[in-house]
């Protein structure tokens, strides 16, 4: 496995560890506005989290009673979401990166005919070009991360990032070990609210929260 850093919020107990208690709770995750919030709260504070490994410049400004010199983002973030359950997620870190230019992927799951086993496509994407700038991709979700790698792969047709922020609620031990494989290692950071050692036959996190969009935005129907 590359070396890869990955940030594990479970490592310290803080405000996510109750926000992850909340969105695991079959009894609290029945109330899709609290699971919507739970999913835009951990953003926030991972969107916090990520700021302090940005670049930053100096700026006057001026003030009722003079000049202040302060500091000011110098990155030019952009924030790639996978649809559609990472659209909480990805408010989050828009409320505190509210300057960044925004990407969204369709990247999704079809299954095959018998069995459990699935391809995973990507049919949309809108995005700015990302030559040189700082990519934020955030999925609540990291099961097998192949979703993520493909995520990632579409955005490589807008440029070559400088730097690459991975941000995930949940993830499982796989998926962080095959994220770590298949993106730049000299300039990728995981960052998750936990990680889960297992998932089941039918690639889902163990003990992980259920579908995450589902859990959002109600059921869909996959026939």
């Amino acid at each position: 496995m590359k070396n890869i850093e990955v940030i594990n919020f479970a490592d310290t107990p803080s405000l996510v560890s109750r926000y992850m208690m909340e969105l695991r709770s079959t009894d609290i995750q029945k109330d899709s506005m609290r699971f919507r919030t739970n999913l835009d709260r951990i953003g926030e504070i991972m969107a916090y989290e990520i700021s302090k490994r940005l670049d930053y410049e100096n700026v006057d400004v001026e003030t009722p009673l003079g000049t202040a010199s302060c500091q000011q983002i110098k990155d030019r973030v952009v924030l790639a979401t996978i649809l559609r359950a990472g659209l909480p997620f990805h408010h989050g870190f828009l409320n505190f990166f509210d300057n960044a230019e925004n990407a969204f992927v369709s990247a999704y799951r079809r299954y095959k005919e018998k069995g459990d086993s699935f391809d995973v496509l990507v049919e949309y994407l809108a995005s700015p070009r990302i030559d040189g700038k700082t990519l934020i991709l955030v999925d609540p979700m990291l099961a097998t991360g192949s979703s993520m790698e493909l995520g990632f792969r579409a955005m490589l047709t807008k440029g070559e990032p400088a730097r690459i922020h991975v941000a995930s609620v949940i993830a499982s031990r796989q998926s962080i070990d095959y994220v770590c494989e298949h993106l730049p290692a000299d300039k990728t950071t995981v960052w998750v609210g936990a990680i889960d050692d297992e998932i089941n036959s039918h690639s889902y996190i163990v003990p992980g929260l259920g579908d995450a969009g589902d859990l959002a935005y109600g059921e869909k129907d996959d026939k």
